[in-house]
């Protein structure tokens, strides 16, 4: 299959996902599109947004449309680890002896809906770190691989902080994206209200199985980015980086710390997502641009300047943006 085949066999996938989700979700197209980036890049997604927005019927929808195995864990204040992993048991084998036999738990799936995961206590968050970089469980003194595709989206409400525990950084960091989900529009809120009061159920259809998944991630990292590109993405998250020579004036100012090296990760491969998106088959400044702000605005930390003053990260991405010169040669000059 020829380069330019492969690129319009990944816009015809697209497309489809994308026309099977608007069947049940309406609008929040970015959102959309931001999780379907995600998922073609390996990686998960954190949903942030009030009750009712539709973030839970995403995550279910996207499960409907891709044909790969699907665990819902409802976070709470008393779920432990070993709801989440599993745990070993104590069974009678055919013989008739007593043997302890490991009962997977929910994670062994390939899409886990996280529903509400800043409810659980840091140690059952904890539990989702090895998953969610290794691919794999470590349970009753073994470690154990998951399939693979494997992808953690993560829902969350910002308003209501009455018994629940911030996400660690560690576990931040580990998420591709942050997406805000929004309140719907005029026209939005309409179609909602019409498609969920009147008698009508959308039936979506499965678009991609486990082999076309990993076909088209494996498409994803083929994607060629040129150096003056990568060294843009690069300077983007150096700029993150507070009280260093690369910092920009807004970061030393209302930052404590910047970017890891994951954010780059994600601005380079989420970038390709949208190139192949957009029928090309190299990286612009652009797509790097497109994609900043859900890849850095979680792995930037305030400092309590920020905090008083209300600025936010989204802020702060948006002005190194605009700051950090495409062409490296200015910042030479």
């Amino acid at each position: 299959m020829t380069t330019e085949q492969q690129i319009a066999s990944f816009r015809d996938s697209w497309s489809a996902l994308r026309a099977e989700i608007g069947k049940v979700i309406v609008g929040h197209d970015e959102i959309v599109e931001g999780t379907l980036t995600a998922i073609l890049a390996g990686g998960h997604v954190l949903l942030e947004g009030v009750p009712g927005l539709g973030k839970t019927l995403l995550v279910r929808t996207l499960s409907e449309v891709l044909d790969l195995p699907f665990n819902r864990i409802q976070f709470t204040p008393d779920l432990m680890p070993a709801d989440i992993l599993g745990t070993n048991l104590v069974v009678e084998s055919p013989a008739g002896r007593r043997e302890f036999q490991f009962q997977k738990g929910p994670i062994f799936a390939q899409i886990i809906l996280a529903d509400e995961i800043n409810r659980a206590t840091p140690k059952t968050q904890s539990a989702m770190l090895e998953a969610m970089q290794e691919k794999s469980v470590t349970a009753g003194g073994e470690i154990r691989k998951l399939a693979e595709p494997f992808f953690v989206l993560a829902t969350q409400n910002p308003i209501d902080q009455e018994g629940t525990y911030p996400l660690p950084e560690a576990q931040l960091d580990r998420f591709f994206f942050k997406l805000v989900v929004g309140y719907p529009s005029r026209a939005e809120l309409t179609e909602v209200l019409t498609r969920t009061t009147e008698n009508t159920k959308a039936e979506v259809k499965k678009v991609l199985n486990h082999d076309a998944v990993t076909e088209l991630q494996k498409l994803v990292r083929q994607v060629p980015v040129a150096s003056h590109v990568k060294d843009y993405a690069v300077r983007l998250v150096l700029a993150t980086h507070p009280k260093t020579d690369t910092a920009a004036p807004i970061a030393n100012q209302y930052l404590r710390f910047g970017s890891s090296p994951r954010g780059g990760q994600c601005l380079i491969l989420a970038g390709k997502v949208r190139a192949l998106t957009q029928g090309r088959f190299n990286v612009s400044f652009d797509d790097i641009q497109a994609v900043a702000t859900a890849a850095l605005r979680h792995r930037l930390i305030l400092n309590f300047e920020a905090e008083a003053e209300g600025v936010t990260t989204d802020l702060i991405i948006a002005k190194i943006l605009s700051e950090v010169p495409k062409d490296a040669a200015a910042v030479a000059a």
